[in-house]
């Protein structure tokens, strides 16, 4: 009897219909905030009107979409213990992964083609060596990890071909605090991983090695990098990188008062097949360059960071609750929100 109850149990899962993202409102974008003193991850529309929030159990910086089935992962602001996989559908949390013993979350993932794997961005916690989490959706279960063959990674991109770019920071840093440890010496670099973990290509800033490599978004062929200076304030320096595996990578440099409106920060980057964006919310700008790199057009507004592609042009966010349309003559608001708006926004197509 037990045997045929097991058996019935799964012929009904198997036959079970599989819910899709329109189950959940067919949600453009992803973006965790912050509401009063709570914490939320959003499924937004393409016109930045909220269709779920589901609260976190504490601050949110990016999140995964799984290709098919209606689920995001949120990962905690780094360095966290946390990444909540969530069934945007029905609200559940279905599972709370943590990383194992000594290691942390550096808040960013990403999923295979297939989406039987989720790859996650992870450091050793005291010495901020970079690993690369793999787990099997299928329950959610550690696989194993790779080297991310650098320190402090943070944001990977799988490319369309299943290769995974990774940021690697090249901050050491304290597992408490943050506090940056190795800042004088620092090697940030730009690797390239096959899909079974094989390091098949580098690349790193030999004369601004102060320029930690922190997010990526694919342009075309390239891989666009953002960047953040952690050298001489009174030096510009370009936020912009651009990357085509096996040959040596682009910077991209603004006119210097541009430059210099970024900070020495960019917090997000989005690209299309001609423009890429990055935003500042340390210098409150959003800039855009050419798909070769060339600077376009400066646009301000106070806490930009979130930045996604949409179908004309660029979606960004700002800690102050706003939703912009962002193109090459400015900033269009789409909506407001009374949630301050965290560091990402992430786009489901």
């Amino acid at each position: 009897m037990m045997q045929r109850r097991a058996f019935l149990g799964t012929l009904a899962a198997a036959l079970a219909p599989s819910l899709s993202w329109a189950d959940a409102g067919n949600p453009a974008f992803l973006a965790a905030g912050k509401r009063g003193e709570a914490f939320f991850l959003h499924g937004l529309s393409a016109t930045g009107a909220s269709l779920f929030q589901i609260a976190l159990p504490g601050r949110g910086h990016a999140a995964a979409a799984h290709p098919s089935r209606p689920e995001a992962v949120a990962f905690a602001r780094r360095p966290g213990t946390f990444a909540l996989v969530i069934n945007c559908a029905t609200g559940e949390v279905a599972h709370r992964l943590t990383p194992p013993d000594g290691m942390q979350f550096n808040g960013h993932g990403a999923f295979s083609i297939d989406g039987t794997l989720l790859m996650t961005s992870e450091v050793v916690a005291e010495t901020s060596e970079g690993r690369i989490g793999l787990w099997d959706t299928a329950r959610y279960t550690r696989v194993t990890d790779w080297p991310s063959h650098g320190i402090g990674p943070h944001e990977i991109k799988r490319l369309a071909d299943g290769r995974l770019a990774v940021a690697n920071g090249g901050i050491k840093t304290d597992p408490v605090d943050r506090t940056k440890l190795n800042i004088p010496d620092m090697r940030p670099n730009l690797t390239l991983l096959a899909q079974d973990g094989a390091l098949l290509d580098q690349i790193e800033l030999a004369d601004l090695a102060q320029n930690s490599i922190r997010h990526l978004a694919l342009a075309g062929d390239a891989i666009a990098f953002a960047m953040q200076w952690e050298g001489d304030p009174a030096e510009p320096v370009p936020q912009l990188g651009l990357w085509t595996p096996g040959s040596a990578p682009v910077l991209c440099e603004p006119e210097p008062e541009d430059a210099f409106a970024m900070r020495g920060y960019a917090g997000s980057i989005a690209a299309t097949k001609d423009r890429i964006l990055i935003t500042s919310p340390k210098g409150g700008t959003a800039m855009l360059f050419d798909g070769f790199g060339s600077a376009i057009a400066t646009h301000r507004r106070a806490d930009l960071c979130g930045a996604a592609t949409a179908s004309e042009g660029f979606v960004v966010t700002d800690g102050n609750g706003a939703i912009w349309a962002a193109d090459d003559t400015g900033l269009t608001p789409l909506a407001t929100d009374k949630t301050q708006w965290d560091n990402h926004l992430v786009a489901l197509a």
